[in-house]
């Protein structure tokens, strides 16, 4: 059966650079714990993997977000840190704690058994795909996503979140041959892992570099950016009779724009660091950017989120041969009121449409 006609390709037309009649947006972290009817959700599932494990679970929390406010695409729910779950590491999720595994990379016996996983480990993440897009009927395109390499031996070396990352770096510093290791076969894990999500019915994917911006200058080439690109370079780009457009966003990597809009992704994702017209002319508009609200701003009331909306897209200026999607400069707090969302929403649309006007 065909897929059904897709009635708002807004987002996959501005990640091309293309012309759209308005601004498209969406929010990192969109569907989550902010929303009422997602703590329901998860209540319902019993826990975090329940809900991702689950494709019903997966696509009724996907779509929440898209029935109260009118975004222009939607974004597969899942963690980064399924891929590496499936090669045997044990993730769970601690109430107010985060992720864990419970069998993290410490010696180089580690690194001699890992391996790329079988994606039918990895199934349930397929399937809520294949459902969401179902469910979606046509209304938006459908978002996946992956941690980077690098992001996620991050997450494997130190088994949780760090706030000082010494035991990923200590293994850089002191055996980098074992730190490459574990990102040949990350690399080659995400490389399956996105394929197979376009493969489902994913129509544009997504890279969270979320820890690339630790790094030091030239080894954030060497040990994040050398394997983003193998990854995006092993990318299906083309599904369903169009292109499948790639996003990549590393936190804290303005200082390598350059280097990053290089990779060969359509896309890349901004933190609220970075001013926007100077991206542009860093990168001559070579590819399209994503953000780049501090998400911080939707605790500022109704008028300084209008107001804060109008200045990222004026920064942004005169849409030309550029592409831009709005969004955060990182994912959306837990705490964030849901009417400042609407607010958000309504204020992109309406004011973008009167700078192409």
């Amino acid at each position: 059966m065909s897929a059904p006609r897709l009635k708002n390709d807004v987002f996959l037309r501005a990640l091309l650079r293309e012309p759209v009649p308005y601004t498209p947006i969406w929010l990192m972290r969109q569907a989550g714990r902010y929303l009422p009817e997602y703590r329901a959700t998860r209540a319902r599932a019993g826990s975090f993997m329940g809900l991702a494990q689950n494709p019903d679970y997966a696509s009724e929390v996907t779509l929440q977000p898209l029935e109260r406010y009118d975004l222009d695409a939607a974004i597969l729910f899942s963690d980064i840190l399924t891929v590496p779950h499936a090669m045997g590491l044990g993730l769970d999720f601690a109430e107010g704690e985060g992720p864990r595994f419970a069998h993290p990379i410490r010696t180089e016996d580690d690194v001699a058994r890992l391996e790329v996983p079988d994606m039918d480990k990895l199934r349930y993440v397929f399937d809520a795909v294949g459902v969401i897009r179902r469910n979606l009927d046509g209304k938006v395109p459908l978002i996946g996503f992956a941690g980077s390499p690098w992001t996620i031996a991050c997450y494997m070396v130190e088994g949780k979140g760090s706030d000082d990352y010494r035991l990923i770096k200590t293994l850089l510093y002191s055996r980098p041959d074992l730190l490459h290791r574990i990102l040949e076969i990350n690399a080659e894990a995400t490389r399956q892992y996105l394929n197979a999500q376009i493969a489902a019915g994913a129509q544009a994917v997504m890279l969270f570099d979320s820890w690339g911006g630790v790094l030091a200058d030239g080894l954030f080439q060497q040990f994040s950016l050398a394997y983003t690109r193998k990854v995006v370079a092993g990318l299906t780009r083309e599904h369903e009779g169009r292109r499948v457009p790639v996003i990549v966003f590393t936190k804290g990597g303005g200082q390598w724009l350059e280097d990053i809009a290089a990779c060969g992704s359509d896309a890349v994702g901004l933190d609220w660091t970075v001013d926007l017209a100077a991206a542009r002319r860093r990168t001559g508009d070579a590819v399209a950017f994503q953000g780049n609200l501090d998400p911080m701003a939707l605790f500022g009331g109704a008028s300084a989120i209008r107001a804060e909306a109008r200045r990222v897209l004026d920064a942004f200026g005169p849409v030309g041969k550029g592409g831009h999607v709005f969004n955060l400069g990182h994912g959306i707090s837990r705490f964030t009121p849901p009417e400042a969302v609407a607010e958000l929403v309504d204020e992109v649309h309406q004011y973008s449409r009167t700078l192409r006007g």
